[in-house]
């Protein structure tokens, strides 16, 4: 069955470096924690807010060794008052776990963007 896997990670600047370091640490957990083998995955989306450009997050992945998998870039909406230097993955994947034990991803301070979902690391 296709689950959907969410996650996001704030990054400290624009830069090429910024977002494929944030955007590997966070694709990198979200496989780990949900067990996900390249081959189960459909499709993996990114998104990013406004203010980052300085490259595609998906480099990331494609350094990860993520060749044929699909992937797709796209612009948040601006909404005022929004999180800045956000970039957010949404993986698609043939997964056997229930819907509730998937395991939503939200590291250093894009944590309070769903608190409600997000995983907990442990201490």
């Amino acid at each position: 069955m296709v689950r959907g896997i969410r996650g996001a990670i704030d990054t400290p600047e624009n830069t090429e470096k910024a977002i494929l370091d944030s955007s590997e640490k966070l694709l990198r957990k979200m496989l780990e924690l949900n067990q996900i083998e390249t081959e189960a995955i459909a499709a993996i989306f990114f998104s990013l807010t406004p203010d980052l450009n300085a490259t595609f997050p998906a480099k990331a992945a494609r350094r990860m060794g993520l060749i044929n998998v699909p992937l797709l870039h796209m612009q948040e909406i601006a909404v005022p008052e929004m999180m800045q230097r956000v970039i957010r993955i949404l993986i698609l994947a043939n997964l056997n776990s229930d819907q509730r034990d998937i395991r939503h991803v939200y590291l250093e301070n894009a944590r309070q963007l769903r608190p409600d979902i997000a995983w907990e690391e442990e201490k």
